[in-house]
């Protein structure tokens, strides 16, 4: 089978699990996982979805997302996309359908439309679509400085390191144009104006008593730009006549906007970026340890809770100020503390093959910092093992967090990958063997403290006679020459077996 028919085969698996094209609204996806908007959730078939070879786990939150694993779900979604385009229109109306789940909808609204979490949500699609390039770039500039270290290729470094900057240099344009289109206003317009942050003519502007340098307030005045431009562009359309609208309203939006940022977000923006970069560098160098040991340990509960998300754009300020961003190696430790955990499972459930084989499957992904199915297939379920699993993402990052404070840092080029899938993407302030060794001994760490306290302690003596059974058997149906037991006065029903 080609990729192309095995793509369209696992969308085509998913659609009528999903209670099929009609009850599809919307279809995206990001690193991992596709995102569904869905009419009626009553209709998905959870466990029948999560038994597809490869979904690697659901999750519910604004939208279903199922987890496909990274390069999957990039092919799969298009597929998808054309099966739902492809399908002829429900017998019923979308009023029908509308009135169904309008109160699943509000449910799911009241639980996780929060204000907060709905402006997270925006800071995340401004700058998720911005990843690949991110990490194009930064496994380009990694091969570029080994080359560079090595003495290789001198004709083709100056090259490759125009390659791998050239979409740093410019990034402030594209997250004004994501920011603009995320708050409902025109998309060019917003890039317009972040571009005025990175056009070198701004080095012969004084704004605050100091001339201005090109690129000054980045990412974060970029973000400030376009929101400025949006609500201006939105006035000019209720107040400007239709038929001069083509002309004023760009004109006014680039030129307050533009104004306001020279003149105001620039500096502004540039004070908080320092001020960000300033406190990361004292955090590592004076807390260290106790920062990466607080951010190892809570972020698997930042992600459950779609609070890690605001860390994107101090992710990037960081890259864009220093060349990488030194938390997110401490926070990659939380998915080696997961793995080290699932294996101490492993072990401690012999006889629940259901489980083992969820493990196995599971684990590549895991330690190439893939770690949703773990999470939502193994600890979570469990329960206590994904405590201790935190305790093994908080040892890993104590490990990195205490190096830093010693002076040697270990950073990323870019966000998104994590595991092993981060060594391409690894930087810091020391030659490059010193900081592949001291991420891979902080991944040890979290290996070994996620085993150890999983399985001293990852379970009690209820949970182990709960889930140490062996579910081959108990699901197998019985055999037809097997003699029927007696029934017993006082019969001690078998444990269900267990559902993951």
């Amino acid at each position: 089978m080609s990729s192309d028919d095995k793509n369209r085969a696992i969308a085509a698996a998913i659609l009528p699990l999903v209670g099929g094209a009609g009850n599809i609204s919307t279809v995206a996806h990001c690193m991992t996982r596709l995102r569904l908007g869905l009419r009626d959730r009553s209709l998905v078939q959870d466990d029948a979805l999560k038994a597809l070879p490869s979904v690697m786990g659901v999750v519910e939150d604004d939208t279903y997302q199922i987890v496909l694993g990274p390069g999957t779900v990039a092919r799969v979604t298009p597929e998808l996309e054309a099966l739902v385009a492809e399908a002829p229109g429900p017998a019923h109306s979308a009023e029908d359908l509308a009135a169904q789940g309008a109160a699943l909808k509000a449910a799911r609204k009241a639980k996780n439309a929060t204000p907060f979490k709905l402006f997270l949500r925006r800071i995340a699609n401004i700058f998720v679509p911005l990843i690949p390039a991110l990490i194009g770039c930064g496994i380009i500039a990694g091969l570029n400085g080994l080359l560079i270290n090595l003495g290789w290729l001198p004709g083709v470094t100056p090259a490759l390191a125009a390659i791998a900057s050239g979409f740093m240099a410019l990034i402030a344009v594209f997250v004004g144009y994501n920011t603009a289109k995320e708050f409902g206003g025109t998309a060019i317009l917003g890039g317009a104006v972040a571009a005025i942050i990175v056009f070198p003519g701004v080095a012969k502007i004084d704004a605050f008593g100091q001339t201005l340098s090109p690129g000054q307030g980045g990412v974060l005045g970029a973000l400030g730009a376009a929101v400025l431009a949006v609500y201006v562009e939105k006035w000019c359309r209720r107040w400007v006549p239709e038929s001069l609208d083509v002309l004023v309203t760009p004109t006014l939006t680039v030129l307050i906007s533009g104004l306001v940022t020279i003149f105001g977000l620039m500096f502004v923006a540039g004070e908080i970026s320092q001020a960000i970069g300033d406190f990361a560098d004292w955090l590592l160098a004076h807390a260290g340890a106790g920062a990466g040991l607080l951010l190892g340990g809570l972020f698997l509960p930042l992600v459950m809770l779609g609070l890690h998300q605001a860390l994107i754009p101090i992710h990037t300020t960081l890259i864009e100020q220093q060349g990488y961003t030194a938390l997110l190696p401490i926070l990659a430790m939380a998915g080696a503390g997961q793995v080290g955990a699932a294996m101490a499972v492993y072990l401690k459930l012999p006889r629940n093959g259901s489980l083992r084989r969820t493990i196995k499957s599971a684990l590549p992904a895991g330690f190439l910092g893939v770690g949703e199915p773990l999470i939502y297939g193994v600890s979570l379920p469990l329960g206590r093992p994904f405590i201790t699993a935190c305790v093994g993402g908080a040892a890993g990052g104590a490990f990195i967090g205490l190096f830093s404070m010693l002076g040697t840092t270990v950073g990323s080029t870019a966000i998104g990958p994590s595991g092993w899938a981060l060594f391409p993407l690894l930087n810091g302030n020391h030659d490059l063997g010193t900081t592949l060794a001291l991420y891979v001994g902080g991944l040890l760490v979290g290996y070994l403290v996620g085993f150890v306290a999983t399985y001293f302690w990852g379970f009690s003596q209820e949970l182990l006679a709960e889930f140490n059974v062996d579910t081959d058997q108990a699901e197998a149906p019985a055999s037809a020459d097997s003699p029927t037991p007696p029934p017993s006065p006082n019969p001690n029903p078998e444990p269900e077996p267990a559902r993951f």
